[in-house]
Parts: structure tokens; C-alpha cells; sequence
């Protein structure tokens, strides 16, 4: 099986996209990990799948596999990707870009700078739709974790987050706690694990442990519940700049019900073939 691909990064979040429209795309989660493999493969955080939409609404649905082959509904960075794809394939001549996802619908705008804002939709906060195991919803929940007890926000940006605040990303206990809390047993799906440092109330940094792939240079969602959880929390600004290892993004949340913005690049790095 011959298939064209593209890879793309955003922030340093990387990606193979296929174009499941004009060719026929079906992986086995053994040749999603192949092509995920940084040896023996293309090498990517997420495969990124363009398809036929299921609704009428809609122009594509956007899928998502991670690089261990498991399928997730979200992932901020590469609905940016998806965008400057399917523009750049000539799939579309849209600016605004309604995708659907298996969390929902994504509005994707291609803005006059070359930037992509991505409407992520509302947070979730109802641990029952997080899902996380709670007795009722709170701003913050202790877990024990490593044997230590460690305060995490809980909530949804379409995928599981849980959210800690540390005096310095540098040196926070990503590789140590990461693996641990994204697969805490109160979390039904695992979950991503963000480390967030509050610079000022307009600006954070943040590393990311995302559920499937181990600490990465960008999350986008991570960087939507990372904010989202430090207006909760009274720390931050409704726009705030994140800084995370592969670039920067910029976050807007106007509070409860409302959607979360999120603005950033996307670059095409080469296209290739493989044989599966």
C-alpha cells in the first residue's frame, strides 16, 4: 500500500497528515506506530487523517491517532495543521473551515498574517464528561501520585487534561510525575498532564506530558486547559501568551460557556510516499 503523505509541524508538534479523500487510508495501529517511529519511520507525535464528512454542516472530518496507535478527539496543533492543509492541497477555498471531530465540531480560520485561530469550543468541567473520577466538580482535586500528593485541575478541551501549577517548568517532575498522572486511575481514559509557570497574568510557560506520546514540544490543547485553568484558578487574564519548548501560542477564554480561542503557525516540512 502506497500512500502520499505530508508532514507538518506547528510549534514543533509534528505530524503526518494523509489526505483520506482522494486515496484510501485504513492503518492498523502496528502501521500507525510504524510510521510514527522516529527510526524505522516517518517519525510524528500524531497521524492526522483528512476524510469525507459524516454531516452536512461540515466540510472534512478531522481524525486523530496517536503515536502508540491509539485514536484520540483532540488535538489543537494539528487542527491548525489541518487547516493550512486541506488549503494548501486545494481541497478548499474557505477561509472559515468547519471541521467534525469525534469531541465535536471545530471552526478552523485561516487568518491574513498566515496564522490559524482554531475555536476549540467550550470547556468541560463535569468530571463525569471529563471523565475523571471525583465526588463532585471543584476548581482543584488532590491525588496522590509517586507518593506525594499533588493539586491538579481537572477538565476537557475535547481530550482529558490535568492541569499542575510549579514555580519552574525547568525543573518540574515532568518525566517522573508525567507517565504517572497520565494513567492515574482516576483518570478512565489517561489523561494529558501539563506543568504550568505563571509568568505574568497575560503570560505562562508550559511543558506538556500528552497521553500517548510522552512529553512533546507543543500541545495545543494542553495550552488551552493550561490557561483555561489558571483563569479558573483567578491567575490569569481572559488573553494570555503561552510559551511552550517548540514556540509560542496565544490563548483567549471569555469564562464559562464559552469557546476557547487558540492562535498559532503551521508549516508543511516536506512531502513523501511510503509503502505499508
Amino acid at each position: 500500500m502506497l500512500l502520499a503523505f505530508t508532514k507538518m509541524q506547528g510549534i514543533g508538534n509534528d505530524f503526518v497528515v494523509f489526505d483520506a479523500i482522494n486515496q484510501s487510508v485504513s492503518l492498523s495501529t502496528e502501521q500507525a506506530r510504524k510510521l510514527a517511529d522516529r527510526r524505522y519511520g516517518v517519525g510524528c507525535d500524531q497521524i492526522l487523517l483528512v476524510e469525507k464528512p459524516h454531516s452536512a454542516d461540515v466540510e472534512f472530518r478531522y481524525r486523530i491517532l496517536n503515536a502508540d496507535g491509539s485514536e484520540v478527539a483532540q488535538c489543537g496543533n494539528g487542527a491548525r495543521c489541518f487547516a493550512r492543509f486541506v488549503r494548501d492541497k486545494e481541497l478548499t477555498k474557505s477561509q472559515e473551515i468547519p471541521v467534525e471531530t469525534v469531541a465535536g465540531r471545530l471552526m478552523l480560520k485561516l487568518q491574513a498574517d498566515g496564522l490559524v485561530q482554531v475555536d476549540m469550543g467550550a470547556p468541560v468541567f463535569d468530571p463525569a464528561w471529563i471523565p475523571f473520577y471525583a465526588e463532585g466538580q471543584a476548581v482543584t482535586y488532590e491525588l496522590e501520585a509517586g507518593g506525594e500528593q499533588v493539586e491538579i485541575s481537572a477538565l476537557s478541551i475535547g481530550n482529558p487534561h490535568a492541569v499542575l501549577f510549579v514555580d519552574d517548568v525547568d525543573s518540574a517532575p515532568v518525566e517522573r510525575l508525567g507517565p504517572i498522572l497520565e494513567s492515574h486511575e482516576r483518570f478512565a481514559e489517561r489523561t494529558n498532564v501539563g506543568f504550568v509557570q505563571v509568568i505574568s497574568p497575560e503570560h505562562i510557560r508550559l511543558r506538556v506530558y500528552e497521553r500517548g506520546a510522552g512529553e512533546t514540544l507543543a500541545c495545543g490543547s494542553g495550552a488551552c486547559a493550561a490557561v483555561v485553568a489558571g483563569i479558573m484558578r483567578e491567575l490569569l487574564n481572559s488573553k494570555v501568551m503561552v510559551d511552550l519548548p517548540g514556540g509560542q501560542l496565544i490563548i483567549e477564554w471569555q469564562g464559562e460557556q464559552n469557546s476557547v480561542l487558540m492562535t498559532g503557525p503551521a508549516e508543511t516540512v516536506f512531502e513523501g510516499s511510503i509503502d505499508l
